[in-house]
């Protein structure tokens, strides 16, 4: 059979990794993998979703030998590079709801509601120190064309008999996020933040201790199907009957799943600690904050005081092919910053010490899909988080556990499985120009809408390029 490659990915250099692996103390890496060995589960990627999969096969099925690969640090990708906003999947209960249908889009949203809870179970245990935090997400609106842009989504809520949003004045968000930028809102008052390197290695240690089998800074080089898959990295093999693919992004490389996965990257900056400042604007710690911009701005207070501020950019990689760009921007979070600076002028002289980027698995649909390589049905993958994915990954770990033991369940029933049913995108480069056009419209309408001025009809029109998209 063909053989499977994957990308290689361009390691982040130390000082353009995230604040958060680099507040993190440095703990030695596991041991990469050397020679032939052999496993139940093979498990590529060391981040939420592949440490997940892997905790929840071990629960499900002790006796399985369950190996991970690691091209880098456990938490390196997306899972240590994020803005740490920890929420419910009842925000997106509208677009699950399209996929899944209502009763199990319901289900899935409730599933995540418990995985918040086992988060919190595991902090309060001292099992992961994560700095979970829950004193609620806010998802708000700074200019007139933003508002009720959750008004769909809190609707289905309700009638769900779910009591997970309330709405928000607009002094209760200035009283408590210390801005006036958003003025609108709703609030998921048991949701919040966590340092995300954190958790990323709490879950490696937590797997390991559990028995799993985890080797870092070894990337795969290719895959080998068959009734025994092979796959081999620079100086091993390891071979196993069964294959989850949790590589986030890097799945781009595969073109049967890139005909359904873009790569976009976010960016973010953090601030140098400026408690005392913070503690003036009355900015209360444990709180996530978005507004409802389509380039989405997500920023939260740290424990040390820092300010950590994100932005998608609408960078687009080329067939998916992305490099050290997608590390760190050579802007340099240059719009990040001018974003903070309009909502928190008070803090326009704050040094901004870190800045990263990272790439982002996105779908049409905007939640993601699991299902088995075609033709390969010992080899199952999860991709297309959109970047929520903090209370969703121990809900994927689930459906690809289930898929990796051939469990009968509702797990692997779920509507989610299935990546025929999901929208193609367009060829390349049909594909890049377009999302170059996308990104430069969406910029323009953002930026007039920010100022409560319509974009330009043009604008709009060209926004329909934009896979799932609906106009605020």
């Amino acid at each position: 059979m063909a053989l499977l490659r994957l990308r290689q990915p361009a390691v982040a250099a130390p000082a353009d990794r995230s604040f958060w692996l680099q507040d993190i103390a440095a703990a030695p890496a596991t041991t990469p993998l050397a020679g032939r060995i052999r496993a139940d589960v093979a498990i590529v990627g060391g981040g939420y979703t592949g440490l997940w999969t892997a905790l929840r096969i071990r629960e499900l099925a002790p006796d399985k030998r369950v190996v991970v690969l690691e091209a880098d640090l456990c938490g390196s990708g997306a899972s240590g590079r994020n803005g740490g906003q920890v929420h419910s999947w009842y925000a997106e209960l509208d677009r699950l709801s399209a996929v899944v249908g209502l009763e199990e889009g319901r289900q899935l949203c409730a599933d995540t509601v418990d995985a918040i809870a086992e988060l919190e179970a595991l902090q309060r245990s001292g099992t992961v120190d994560m700095d979970l935090r829950l004193n609620g997400w806010m998802w708000t609106a700074s200019s007139v064309a933003q508002e009720g842009a959750w008004d769909r989504a809190a609707r289905m809520t309700r009638e769900a008999g779910a009591d997970r949003f309330r709405t928000l004045s607009a002094e209760e968000i200035a009283r408590r996020t210390g801005s006036g930028a958003s003025y609108a809102g709703i609030v998921e008052d048991r949701a919040g933040t966590v340092h995300p390197a954190k958790l990323a290695r709490g879950l490696r240690d937590l797997a390991i201790a559990r028995g799993v089998i985890i080797h870092e800074r070894s990337p795969v080089l290719d895959i080998r199907p068959g009734p025994v898959v092979t796959l081999r990295t620079a100086s091993g093999e390891l071979q196993a009957e069964k294959v989850v693919l949790a590589a986030n992004a890097w799945l781009s490389a595969l073109p049967e799943l890139r005909r359904h996965l873009y790569v976009v990257d976010s960016q973010v900056v953090a601030t140098a600690p400026v408690p005392d400042r913070l503690d003036q604007l009355g900015w209360e710690e444990g709180i996530s904050i978005c507004d409802s911009q389509q380039q989405v701005l997500y920023y939260q207070r740290t424990l040390s005081g820092r300010v950590v501020f994100g932005r998608g950019s609408g960078n687009v990689a080329f067939r998916g092919d992305f490099g050290p760009d997608f590390n760190r921007s050579p802007e340099h979070g240059r719009n990040n910053v001018r974003e903070l600076h309009r909502v928190y002028p008070a803090l326009s002289d704050a040094p901004i010490e870190y800045d990263w980027s990272g790439p982002i698995d996105c779908v049409p649909e905007h939640v993601p899909v699991f299902d088995r390589l075609a033709g390969h049905p010992n080899i199952v993958f999860g991709m297309g988080f959109n970047g929520t994915g903090i209370a969703q990954t121990p809900v994927a770990g689930r459906i690809l556990a289930s898929l990796a033991l051939e469990r009968q369940d509702r797990w692997s029933g779920s509507g989610l499985v299935g990546l025929a049913r999901r929208a193609s995108l367009p060829p390349e480069p049909f594909r890049f120009v377009g999302a170059k056009l996308v990104r430069s419209a969406v910029r323009r309408k953002n930026d007039a809408e920010i100022r409560n001025e319509t974009a330009p009809a043009w604008t709009r029109l060209a926004l329909r390029l934009m896979p799932g998209s609906s106009e605020h």
